[in-house]
């Protein structure tokens, strides 16, 4: 029996009380979202040691931190590393997305170390699968494309981006839109490949119920990957885009028919004004799936910023109705990111994610902010830095102020500070 299944017929399962007690809510109340679907909980029937989380309406806005070896790049520890950095700083889930190396073993590797939800695109294995074996991946058959999936979820993944809503049908609308930018989803880019050259349809989405047999026997997630996202503004929200999405809400209902959990992603480059239009429109065709998005960003020409680009528009989003938050490092559109991109990125997502929870009254974010304006109103630095959301650099910042008069304040104000200021008025006013 899966979570999906199990919350319907009225059972509440460990792992939601677990995950209910983390976001301050009743089990029963989580249990009813998942039975609707529209919230989902992490519990790969094959990891044991995997601290459960719940995504959805309702809940905390989550942040996913992806990191993986690029065939240039096959540094293991380093990625271990990564993954390690991207949860101190915040990161509720990990995607390994490795395309060179020991892909199986990257995977062990992290999952060891880490105790959060992982996330995959199997594609990838399935692509170094078919350059290992000295051919390309439009060569590969169906059922080794299945293969991989299964054992991604043996061998215990959370959840899987699946690229099933890349079919005939979207990949011609694209062609009648005529994108500056086409395909930046490297998933759906070799889907459409390897639909050209068979001159067949997508197998993932003409044997989409394979899948789904997968995905219940695991009881794995389905994130149903949006390979026609658009990788520039000028390319957001067109036909191709919708024509997917509209594919996406229907298997996504197929998929909930069959007691299977589902994720919808989503863009991409957004313009700031599209973007809550895209979150209301995915939650109509979708039926209020959980919806995950890759920042948005809403610029093009943010490069080497393009995770504060991205955490402006995933701010919005999640204000909008986004649940799940993919970060977005400063070297996007640049290079593979280390150590410090996946910790600027993971903070700025987390940022993103703190003020959409604040707009939309998620339950516990407004405390927070309250501790720290009592905090700053009483000049007390250790619970300044204790709510910060990236303490580590608060407290750097503020042991590098130098010796002052007034140890009591900052360099910025110093005698002319604004809350000592107010305090003597006070006295004035009360003598």
């Amino acid at each position: 029996m899966t979570q999906i299944e199990a919350a319907r017929s009225g059972r509440v399962t460990e792992e939601v009380r677990a995950a209910a007690h983390q976001e301050g809510i009743s089990a029963d109340l989580l249990s009813r979202e998942i039975a609707s679907g529209h919230a989902v909980i992490c519990a790969n029937k094959n990891r044991k040691d995997r601290i459960p989380l719940a995504i959805g309406k309702g809940l905390s806005t989550k942040v996913n931190a992806n990191i993986g070896t690029s065939r240039d790049m096959l540094d293991k520890g380093l990625e271990i590393q990564k993954a390690k950095v991207a949860i101190e700083a915040g990161a509720h889930t990990v995607m390994d997305l490795s395309t060179g190396g020991d892909l199986a073993g990257i995977r062990h590797a992290i999952m060891d170390v880490i105790h959060v939800p992982m996330g995959t695109v199997p594609i990838y294995e399935a692509c170094a699968r078919a350059v290992g074996k000295r051919k390309s991946f439009v060569e590969l058959e169906t059922d080794e494309i299945f293969e991989v999936i299964e054992e991604h979820a043996l061998q215990g993944v959370d959840f899987v981006t699946v690229h099933c809503g890349v079919n005939r049908k979207a990949a011609a609308a694209m062609e009648g839109e005529g994108r500056v930018l086409d395909v930046v989803s490297r998933g759906g880019a070799l889907t459409i490949e390897w639909m050209e050259f068979n001159k067949a349809e997508n197998p993932l989405f003409a044997h989409f119920d394979r899948l789904l047999d997968i995905a219940r026997k695991h009881d794995l997630i389905l994130s149903l990957g949006d390979g026609f996202r658009p990788g520039c503004l000028a390319d957001a929200t067109d036909r191709s885009q919708i024509t997917e999405l509209v594919t996406l809400g229907e298997l996504a209902s197929r998929a909930m028919d069959a007691g299977v959990q589902v994720i919808i992603e989503g863009p991409g480059h957004v313009p700031l004004d599209q973007v809550q239009e895209n979150i209301r429109l995915q939650k109509s065709l979708c039926h209020g799936a959980p919806f995950y998005v890759l920042g948005p960003l809403v610029t093009d020409v943010a490069a080497g910023w393009d995770h504060i680009a991205g955490a402006i528009g995933g701010a919005l989003a999640a204000w909008a109705g986004a649940d799940f938050l993919c970060y977005v490092t400063p070297a996007e559109h640049l290079k593979l990111p280390d150590e410090y991109d996946v910790r600027e990125g993971v903070i700025a997502s987390v940022i993103a994610a703190h003020a959409g929870d604040l707009a939309k009254g998620v339950k516990g974010a407004w405390e927070r902010d309250l501790a720290m304006a009592s905090a700053r109103k009483s000049l007390d630095w250790e619970t300044q830095i204790k709510s910060a959301l990236d303490p580590e650099k608060s407290r750097r910042f503020r042991e590098s102020n130098p010796p002052r008069e007034d140890e009591g304040t900052c360099t910025m104000c110093g005698a002319f500070c604004a809350i000592r200021a107010v305090e003597r008025a006070k006295k004035i006013r009360e003598e």
